[in-house]
């Protein structure tokens, strides 16, 4: 089993549905990024999503938008967003580590070179949000033959023609964005995303992650009672960014970057880890 398949059947015998937590890689630099996600596995995440640094983001909101462009300024690059999942590794050897962001970084690196060196860094999955399965041929066999998991992404407008072309060669998980649009900008709706995971379900076996609309603790509880696991990313990223100054640099007066992240980070947690049992008490 990949430490997905058995992060997330540890899940299962819990009872209780995961946190995964996304940071973009190299944000607000090299160092705050790494002490921020070398802590996310002590802070209760059970998922860790690392974005892939990229100038064009069309899928991410504003906040991730920002995150993204402060790595940059810093120097982030492939290699060091694939020596940040090296350094968690190093650190932990249980934690699934995935990799989400697009394809131009993937081809401009260099697709066999990327898959065999994200494996050899200890990164188990990728989310590619901008290469559709009839579109991901040139790269599948690479990740494939490196052991990586392709996470396919599900959306209120996949309907049931679309579905079975989403989940088929998808491993790992499934990933539901809960609301059309971008990240950060909309709040998902429970009973909506039932409705969907429902029909999903009837098609796959894979875990089912929901993300995008999710940012509180009683938001990300509220989801955890009908997802296998939640995802957070945008609430994450504004707590890096409220710990800086109006030069995108940690603020000695604040909080550290990585205290901001952790602590949110208990918290989701925390609410993620008794959603169920509150469900079953009511």
């Amino acid at each position: 089993m990949s430490r997905i398949e058995r992060r997330f059947a540890a899940l299962k015998r819990e009872g209780r549905a995961g946190l995964v937590v996304f940071v973009m890689g190299g944000d607000p630099d090299a160092a705050a990024s790494r002490a921020i996600v070398e802590g996310l596995p002590g802070a209760g995440a059970d998922l860790i999503e690392i974005g892939m640094p990229f100038s064009d983001p069309m899928a991410d909101g504003p906040a991730i938008q920002q995150a993204g462009l402060r790595a940059l300024a810093s120097g982030a690059d492939m290699k060091a967003t694939l020596a940040l999942a090296r350094s968690l590794r190093a650190k932990d050897a249980d934690v699934p580590i995935v990799l989400m962001g697009y394809y131009n970084p993937i081809y401009a690196y260099g697709t066999d070179r990327f898959a065999a060196d994200a494996a050899a860094a200890g990164v188990d999955g990728l989310i590619i949000v901008d290469l559709p399965p009839e579109e991901a041929g040139e790269f599948t066999p690479s990740a494939t033959a490196n052991g990586l998991s392709i996470i396919r992404l599900a959306t209120p407008t996949t309907d049931e023609a679309r579905l079975p072309a989403v989940v088929d060669g998808a491993s790992g998980f499934l990933y539901y964005v809960a609301v059309q649009g971008v990240t950060g900008t909309k709040a998902a709706a429970v009973d909506h995303v039932r409705e969907a995971l429902a029909r999903i379900r009837r098609k796959t076996g894979l875990p089912v992650a929901v993300g995008f609309g999710i940012r509180t603790p009683a938001q990300a509880a509220a989801m955890a009672e009908v997802a296998d696991a939640v995802v957070v990313g945008t609430a994450v990223v504004d707590a890096i960014a409220a710990a800086l100054g109006r030069d995108g640099r940690p603020d000695p007066a604040k909080a550290s970057p990585a205290a901001a992240a952790h602590d949110l980070v208990k918290a989701l947690a925390a609410a993620v880890r008794a959603a169920r049992k509150a469900g079953a008490a009511q």
